[in-house]
């Protein structure tokens, strides 16, 4: 018996990848958060498939379920949100998980700003103009920052940042960034991407906070500050440079 933990990816049902949904296709019970993750995900389960809403479960009582399948001889497809490597608890439950003696793999998903940075229809390092994206957020009740790791400290860096679960504090987010990047600096703000109720909102740290008050979204949004995300007059990558000589291109003698 092996538990599963399955990136589900942003949203859209086909954004799985093929190995998690080939896992769900077979595992005979499935762990969902149900908050979140789309219930047409689950139209991949098999008929039959013994489905658990973990939404309103405690940890504990997850576990239990675990053992459950253990003791069955059950395989379990444990589908999250987003991808497993940022913000999925995922790792709380590997912990118990090897407490118990239970094994487990870890199949990623597609990540919701790599979703949101499609639905942009932008590339966020742009040569030149941006090479380094942040993935940072707020405090919250469910996990407080570690010292150090501040929007004052990463915006100080001039990276582009993907600010997650932090709409809430959009008023904060702008009065912390604006000195450091400028009042004229872009911003987009991408909520549900890749659901059907998929959201943009695009402006500046100086007018966003405006236009999020005239057309408001409740969570699920990111949050992306940097220069980057305006950049149009940017010198072109030397990857495809024809004076460019590298290891595949085989161009002997340029």
């Amino acid at each position: 018996m092996t538990v599963h933990f399955i990136g589900a990816g942003p949203g859209a049902a086909d954004l799985i990848t093929v190995r998690g949904r080939d896992l769900l296709e077979r595992c005979p019970v499935c762990l969902y958060a149900g908050s979140i993750v789309p219930k047409e995900m689950l139209d991949w389960c098999a008929p039959g498939t013994r489905l658990i809403d973990t939404a309103p479960m405690s940890l504990d009582e997850i576990e239990a379920e675990y053992v459950k399948a253990r003791d069955a001889g059950e395989d379990v497809a444990r589908l999250h949100s987003g991808d497993l490597s940022v913000w999925s608890a995922v790792a709380e439950q590997m912990r118990r998980l090897d407490r118990l003696g239970i094994p487990y793999t870890l199949t990623p998903g597609v990540p919701s700003f790599a979703a949101a940075a499609a639905a942009l229809g932008r590339e966020l390092t742009i040569p030149g103009e941006a090479q380094s994206l942040v993935l940072t957020r707020l405090s919250g009740r469910a996990s407080p920052m570690p010292e150090g790791e501040t929007l004052a400290a990463f915006g100080a860096t001039g990276a582009t940042l993907a600010i997650h679960l932090a709409i809430h504090s959009l008023d904060r987010v702008v009065a912390e960034l604006t000195p450091l990047y400028g009042a004229d600096c872009p911003v987009a703000i991408v909520a549900h991407a890749s659901w059907p109720n998929q959201k943009i909102l695009r402006g500046t740290l100086a007018d966003i906070a405006v236009r999020f008050g005239e057309d408001p979204v409740e969570r699920t949004a990111i949050i992306f500050v940097g220069r980057g995300l305006g950049a149009s007059e940017f010198r072109e990558s030397a990857l495809y440079d024809p004076d460019y000589q590298r290891r595949f291109r085989g161009r002997d003698g340029l």
